[in-house]
C-alpha cells in the first residue's frame, strides 16, 4: 500500500486538479487582486462585523480570566477556534481571499510534480489529507473527488470523510497526522507549517523572557505585547539553555513534533516528505504577521479576519528530527523549481500557445514564483529520506551511497538534459 498524506492548506486548485486529472494523487494543506468589503453597513454587512467581534471578545475575556496568552494560544484560538476561527469559517483562497499560492499562480509549479505519475503507475496508492478547515476540505473534495455529496461523512471519527477520487483512488481526511494509517508513504506539507502555533521570546539582561498578548489598559477593546515578568513554562522547556546570537527566537514546538511523527514514519516504513514554505536557516528574528486582502495586517488587529503566519524556521525541524532521517534544503523556490525542469516545461507552453495573451500570463506567472525579489527565494522546500537513500561521509557532507550509483534528488539536484 502506497499512500499520499497532504498537509493543512489545500494547495489549491489547480496542482489538485492536474493530479486527479493526471491519474497521481497528491494532497495538501494550504498568500493579484484586492479583496473588497462591502462599506455601507447593510444588514450583511452587520452581521459579518458582529461575527467578526466575537473572537476579539472571546480572547479578551480569556485573558480577564487567566492572566495574558501565549502568542501560539493566541494563533490557535484566532486560526482554529471551531466557533469563531478564520480557518474554520472563511473563504481564504484565491484573488476573493486574503492569499494565493505558487500553485495559483502558474499552472507550470503542478506541472512539474506530475513526473510522479510514470514512477507510480504501478502502485496501489490511497490519499490521506491532514485538513483542521471544514472550508478548506471542502475545496479539497470538489477538486479531488465528485463532490461532498459522494462521500461518507462521521464528523466525531478519527476518518471523519471518506470516498474516492474521480481517478477512483481510496481518499480520506483527518483532524491529526497520528489519526493515519502508517505505512509507505508521500508526505507534502504545502504551507502547513507557517500557522502553526509558535511562540516568541525576547532576550533581556535577566535572560529569555516570553512575549504575551494582554489587553491595552488605556484601551480595553484593544491587545498588545507585554514581556513575561518572569521565565514560563516555554521559556524553561523550549529556550532557558539555548545558545543563539539573536535577540529574538520563535519556536514552534508542534512543528516539532510533527516533524519527530514524521522522521519516525519515514525511517520504519520508508517514504518521504517534502516541505514547501515560507521559511529561514535559523536567521530569521520577528516573522510573525498577518494577512487579509493579499495585504499585511496588524496582528492583533480584528483577531478572527485574518490569516496569521510566522517563517519557518528549517534549522529547527532539522534539529527535531533527531538524525533519524537524512534532510535536504531548505533551498529557494526558485532553484527548486529550475531543478525540475520548469523552465523547459516554460519553453514548451509558450511554444504551443499562438494568443499572445496567454504568452504574457505565462511569463508573468514565472516571474512571480521565480524572481528571487518576489517569490523566488522567500519560497523554501526542505526534503526528509530514509539513510538508505543517502550517506553522510566522515567530514560531514553529503555523498552517494555506496554500490551503484543513487540516482540524483528530484528538486535538490541540478536537472540533466
Amino acid at each position: 500500500m502506497m499512500s499520499f498524506l497532504l498537509g493543512l492548506k489545500c494547495l489549491c486548485s489547480r496542482i489538485s486538479h492536474d493530479f486527479s486529472r493526471k491519474g497521481s494523487a497528491v494532497c495538501g494543506r494550504v498568500c493579484a487582486d484586492q479583496w473588497m468589503r462591502l462599506c455601507s453597513r447593510t444588514p450583511e454587512s452587520t452581521k459579518e462585523s458582529d461575527h467578526d467581534s466575537l473572537m476579539l471578545k472571546h480572547l479578551i475575556s480569556k485573558i480577564k480570566s487567566t492572566g495574558p496568552i501565549s502568542v501560539a494560544e493566541y494563533m490557535r484560538e484566532v486560526l482554529t477556534n471551531p466557533f469563531t476561527g478564520y480557518y474554520c469559517h472563511r473563504d481564504v483562497l484565491g484573488a476573493q481571499g486574503d492569499f494565493i499560492t505558487s500553485p495559483e499562480i502558474s499552472q507550470i509549479f503542478g506541472e512539474v510534480f506530475s513526473q510522479l505519475r510514470s514512477v507510480l503507475r504501478e502502485s496501489e496508492i490511497s490519499v490521506h489529507l491532514v485538513e483542521v478547515s471544514p472550508k478548506l476540505g471542502e475545496v479539497q473534495a470538489e477538486l479531488l473527488t465528485e463532490g461532498e455529496q459522494h462521500l461518507l461523512h462521521d464528523p466525531s471519527g478519527a476518518i471523519y470523510k471518506s470516498g474516492t477520487t474521480k481517478t477512483k483512488l481510496p481518499i480520506s481526511w483527518y483532524k491529526d497526522l497520528e489519526d493515519v494509517p502508517k505505512g509507505f508513504s508521500f508526505y507534502l506539507a504545502h504551507e502547513f507549517f507557517d500557522v502553526l502555533p509558535i511562540h516568541k521570546f525576547q532576550k533581556t539582561k535577566q535572560g529569555w523572557r516570553e512575549m504575551l498578548i494582554d489587553i491595552e489598559p488605556k484601551s480595553p477593546e484593544k491587545l498588545r505585547f507585554v514581556l513575561a515578568p518572569s521565565a514560563t513554562l516555554a521559556s524553561k522547556a523550549l529556550i532557558q539553555q539555548r545558545d543563539d546570537e539573536r535577540d529574538h527566537v520563535e519556536i514552534c514546538p508542534e512543528a516539532g513534533v510533527i516533524i519527530q511523527s514524521l522522521a519516525s514514519r519515514i525511517s520504519e516504513d520508508g517514504g518521504a516528505a517534502l516541505i514547501a514554505d515560507y521559511g529561514h536557516n535559523g536567521t530569521k528574528t520577528d516573522t510573525f504577521r498577518g494577512f487579509r486582502g493579499h495585504q499585511l495586517h496588524e496582528v492583533l488587529t480584528a483577531p478572527g479576519t485574518a490569516d496569521l503566519t510566522a517563517d519557518v524556521d528549517f534549522s529547527y525541524l532539522r534539529q527535531m528530527t533527531e538524525g533519524k532521517v537524512v534532510s535536504l534544503g531548505p533551498i529557494a523556490q526558485q532553484q527548486f523549481l529550475k531543478n525540475m525542469g520548469i523552465d523547459v516545461r516554460l519553453q514548451v507552453l509558450l511554444r504551443n500557445a499562438s494568443d499572445p495573451a496567454i504568452h504574457k500570463d505565462l511569463i508573468g506567472a514565472y516571474d512571480m514564483i521565480m524572481n528571487p525579489e518576489k517569490m523566488g527565494k522567500r519560497f523554501k522546500f526542505f526534503a526528509l529520506l530514509p539513510h538508505n537513500r543517502l550517506i553522510i561521509s566522515r567530514h560531514g557532507t553529503r555523498t552517494e551511497k555506496c554500490g551503484p550509483t543513487a540516482p540524483p534528488v528530484a528538486g535538490f539536484s541540478e536537472l540533466q538534459l
